[in-house]
Formats: C-alpha cells, structure tokens, sequence
C-alpha cells in the first residue's frame, strides 16, 4: 500500500484557503451536484449524496440550496438543462490542467474559461492535449481515533478498493469510479466513518513545483476556477513540495 499521500499537502493548503475565502461553502453545495449527478437523487439509494448532504447540513448550508443542487445534479431542475464541459489546458510552469464545468448556456462559459486561463497565466488547449495524463478514480475519506491501519485495509480490499493511505486526519482509500459506492457502503457497514466520498481524476505523472512565485500563482489559478459557478471540478498534475509550501503559509 502507499505512504502518505504526495497530495495530501495541497490538499490542506487548498482547505486552509477555501475556509478564509468562503469558497468551502460553494464547494459543498458543488458536491452534491456532482454526487446525484453520478448516482441519482435519493440519498437512500445513493450513499455519496447522502455524505455530501450531510456534510453540507454540517458546514450550515441552507436546506433550499441543499434541494436545489440535488435537483441540479439530477437534472430535475425545472426550466433549465445543464451541458457538461471538460476544459483543457495549461497553467504557470506549463503544468496539465482539466476543469470541469455544468452549464446552460455554453456560449457563455466557454470565453470565460479561455478569459480564466489566460489572466491566471496559462492556456487554454485542444480537446485531449492534457486529458490523457489522467485517469478517473474513487476517493473514499474514512476519520476516527484507534482505528487498526490493517483491519480497515482488510475490509476495503474485500470490498474492491485498490489503494489505502494513512493522512494527518485518517485514512484515504481509492478504488475504481464504478465501485466507489459499493466499497464505501461495506467499509461504513463495518463500522467506520466515511466523512467524505468522491469521484476524481488523478494524475499519471507529476510536475514538482520548483519556486514560492510558481506555487502561489498556480494557487491562485485554482481558486480563480473553483470561484466560477460552473466550475464542478479543478485537476492538475503539480505538486508542491513541503519546503516550498511552508513558505506559503
């Protein structure tokens, strides 16, 4: 199994920001577009929804955008059809960058995301230029006190999870995007807390981030995206060594 996770700095860097700049609550409410987007609008039936509503209820979203953004994603939304879009280009130091976003007026959003791409310093590129460095993958989140490394893998394994990895506040588990329900359902089934549960795209290679200047301005890129309210989902393949982001901080 792996380490700790090469991402998992980014990550807390990234949640660190979202909290001052409000954006965790845009991100919550996004989510729960993305979770019935994938498996539908009852969280009876659909365990993913069911985590992201109620880590929206969690971070005091109002319950009118809660219903409002299951209706988005489920596409029962009255009055309104939504297009998905996947974005590609090129951020500061020439790194890969996929934007994903849910639209109803393409002719809108696609100048934005070329507007977005250039004033934050990269490019925007053709269909395909950088999507083949990536590959869709399930992340399942599971946090508590005590909880045996070995008994968790065992269970997740069983269940068709590929990877698990130990994180500053629990474990991180990967699996397939297809069986990402079924793997967070037995590991909740055998008493563990699942606080978080995602589809994703991860990099196959990595673009070491080499500057502080070069690491705040793809930060900074991010945020501009994920600001965006068409904006689902932001990958890049950089990482920021820990040196360098403690800098930031």
């Amino acid at each position: 199994m792996s380490g700790h996770s090469k991402w998992a700095n980014i990550k807390h860097r990234k949640a660190a920001q979202d909290a001052k700049k409000g954006v965790a609550y845009q991100r919550l409410t996004k989510n729960i577009i993305a979770a019935a987007k994938a498996g539908g609008g009852d969280p009876n039936a659909n365990f993913q929804l069911k985590v992201a509503i109620d880590r929206a209820k969690a971070g005091n979203v109002p319950n009118d955008n809660i219903d409002r953004a299951v209706k988005r994603g489920a596409g029962t939304l009255e009055g309104v059809s939504y297009e998905d879009i996947t974005y590609e280009g090129y951020g500061p130091g020439g790194v890969a960058v996929l934007v994903e976003v849910s639209t109803d007026n393409r002719n809108r959003t696609a100048p934005e995301m070329r507007t977005l791409f250039t004033r934050t310093g990269g490019a925007i590129g053709e269909p395909g230029s950088v999507a083949w460095n990536f590959e869709r993958k399930g992340i399942i989140t599971v946090t508590g006190s005590g909880i045996d490394e070995d008994e968790l893998m065992t269970v997740a394994l069983e269940a068709g999870a590929e990877d698990i990895s130990q994180e500053e506040d629990g474990f991180e588990i990967t699996t397939d995007p297809g069986t990402l329900s079924d793997v967070a359902t037995a590991i909740k089934d055998a008493g563990y807390v699942v606080s978080d549960m995602e589809r994703t795209m991860e990099p196959k290679t990595t673009v070491a981030v080499k500057t502080k200047e070069e690491a705040a301005k793809l930060m900074t890129m991010i945020d501009r995206f994920e600001e965006h309210d068409d904006v689902q989902n932001v990958y890049s393949n950089f990482e920021i060594p820990d040196e360098i982001l403690a800098q930031l901080d």
